[in-house]
C-alpha cells in the first residue's frame, strides 16, 4: 500500500519502526561514504599494468621518434589521440590531450571565453550578461565552474530523452546572452539518461543567437557500460558536420574512470577552427603535457579494443553493486510510493527522487548515522533544488557489504522523512 493511502495510525507505526532501526544504525557509529563517483580499489587494481608499462629505454620514444621525457608535442601522443578518437568520434588530429583532469580542460575553455572570447567575439568578461544552460539534475562540478565566473545559470529540465529541447532551443536561438550549455550526453550524471538520436540532432541543428555560443559536450561515460544492452549515443560531431555547426561544440573525455583518476589522461576535441583557436592558448600555457603518462597508457591499452577489454573488468565489479542498489530500493521502498529512481545501463550513479521537501532531511539523517551522501541540491545550479527531492547515489566506491548497509540506512531515512512529512501535514 502507498504511504499516502495509509491511515495516520499505520503511518505512525512505520515512523516508529523507522526510528528504532535508525537509532540502531546510529549506535553502530558507521563511517561510510557515497558522496562522489569514485572507482573502488578493485577497479584501480585493473590498471596497475599502466605503472609497469615503461621498463626499457627504447620505449621512451613515441611513434614519431620523439623522446617523451622531453618538451614538445603540445597536443599529445598520436596513438593516444587515436584511442580517444575511437572513444568520442572526433578525428585524432582535432584532439588535444591534457593531464588527469578533463574538468581542468573545461575550466580552461570557459576561462578562455571569459578573458579572450571565442570566434572573434568580445570576451565574456566585457559583455553585460552571460547565461549558461544547465540540464537538471546535473553535474555539480560543471555548475561550480560557471558559478565561479559569475555566469547566470538557467536550469533546463531533463526528460527521458535528454534536456528539454523545446526550452533549450527557444533560449539558444533567440537570446544572444546565452553563451553555452553543459552536457553529459551518455549515462548523464546523475540520471543515467543517454540523449536520444533526435536530441543529438537537435543540438547539431541549433542556430545560436550568440556567435560565441559553445556546447560543452562532456562524454565522461562514453565506454562505461554495465549491461548486455548498453545505450548508444549518436555521434554529435558527424551530425554537426551535416549542419555546418561543428564550431559550436567542444568535446571532452578522460581515462579518469578507466585507469586512474589521479594519473589519467584527459582529452579536448573540436572543429579545426576551434582547435586552432585553442592552440593559441595552450601553447602559451604549457610546452607540453605529461607524455610519459600518455605513453604508458598507450603501451597498456594499445587501442580501443584494449579499452573495451579493461572496461569489461570494470563492469564485472560494478554491475553487482548497481543491482544491489536496485534490489534495496525496490524491496524497501517499492510499494510505498514515496520514491522514484533510475535504472541506468551504465555510468556511475543512480538518481533517486524522494517526496518533495524530504531530500535534505534524508541526507542529514544519513550523515548523522555515519553515511555521507552528496549534498541535497548539489545536482542543481547554486545547490538549490526547488523541490528538495533529488538525491544522487554513488554506489561504486564502497565494498558490497558496506554498500548494503548504506542502502539499508538510506531506505530507512527515506521512510522516516516521508512519514514525518505526512504526519506533519495531517496534524
Amino acid at each position: 500500500m502507498k504511504l499516502t493511502a495509509m491511515t495516520n495510525d499505520e503511518i505512525r507505526r512505520i515512523n516508529q519502526d523507522a526510528i528504532r532501526e535508525y537509532e540502531d544504525f546510529k549506535s553502530q557509529k558507521l563511517e561510510l561514504t557515497m558522496a562522489r563517483g569514485m572507482p573502488c580499489a578493485e577497479q584501480l587494481d585493473l590498471a596497475l599494468g599502466v605503472l609497469e608499462a615503461l621498463h626499457a629505454r627504447s620505449e621512451f620514444a613515441n611513434s614519431k621518434g620523439d623522446d617523451c621525457r622531453n618538451y614538445g608535442v603540445w597536443n599529445g601522443l598520436p596513438k593516444m589521440r587515436a584511442i580517444f578518437s575511437d572513444m568520442i568520434g572526433v578525428p585524432a588530429d582535432q584532439i588535444v590531450l591534457g593531464n588527469n583532469s578533463s574538468l581542468q580542460m573545461m575550466f580552461d575553455c570557459i576561462s578562455q571565453g571569459y578573458t579572450h572570447g571565442f570566434g572573434g567575439c568580445e570576451p565574456w568578461c566585457k559583455q553585460e550578461k552571460i547565461k549558461f544552460l544547465c540540464p537538471v539534475p546535473g553535474y555539480d562540478r560543471h555548475f561550480a565552474v560557471t558559478e565561479y565566473f559569475g555566469f547566470e545559470m538557467i536550469p533546463i529540465p531533463m526528460l527521458k530523452t535528454g534536456p528539454d529541447m523545446d526550452i533549450l532551443e527557444e533560449l539558444v536561438n533567440k537570446d544572444p546572452t546565452v553563451k553555452g550549455c553543459w552536457c553529459v550526453p551518455k549515462y548523464s550524471n546523475p540520471t543515467g539518461i543517454t540523449y536520444s538520436d533526435e536530441t543529438v540532432r537537435r543540438f547539431a541543428a541549433l542556430r545560436p543567437a550568440a556567435k560565441d555560443f559553445r556546447i560543452m559536450w562532456d562524454n565522461a561515460y562514453c565506454v562505461h557500460d554495465l549491461t548486455d544492452t548498453p545505450d548508444t549515443l549518436l555521434n554529435l560531431y558527424e551530425e554537426c558536420l551535416k549542419q555546418g555547426t561543428e564550431d559550436h561544440v567542444l568535446f571532452f573525455a578522460s581515462t579518469s574512470k578507466i585507469s586512474f583518476p589521479g594519473a589519467g589522461v584527459s582529452a579536448l576535441a573540436g572543429s579545426e577552427k576551434s582547435i586552432a583557436e585553442i592552440k593559441k592558448r595552450i601553447t602559451v600555457q604549457t610546452i607540453g603535457p605529461d607524455k610519459l603518462n600518455q605513453l604508458r597508457h598507450v603501451l597498456f591499452l594499445h587501442d580501443i579494443e584494449g579499452v573495451h577489454k579493461l572496461m569489461q573488468g570494470h563492469r564485472e565489479i560494478l554491475e553487482p553493486k548497481f543491482q544491489l542498489v536496485q534490489n534495496a530500493l525496490q524491496e524497501e521502498l517499492g510499494d510505498l510510493g514515496i520514491a522514484k529512481w533510475s535504472k541506468p545501463n551504465g555510468g556511475y550513479f543512480v538518481n533517486l527522487d524522494v517526496m518533495n521537501g524530504c531530500a535534505k532531511r534524508v541526507v542529514n539523517l544519513c550523515r548523522e548515522a555515519g553515511v555521507v551522501l552528496t549534498d541535497a541540491g548539489a545536482t542543481f545550479p547554486y545547490g538549490s533544488d526547488p523541490n528538495d527531492s533529488n538525491i544522487r547515489i554513488a554506489p561504486t566506491f564502497p565494498p558490497k557489504e558496506k554498500l548494503a548497509q548504506a542502502m539499508h540506512l538510506l531506505c530507512i531515512c527515506v521512510r522516516l522523512a516521508a512519514s514525518e512529512k505526512l504526519l506533519s501535514e495531517r496534524a
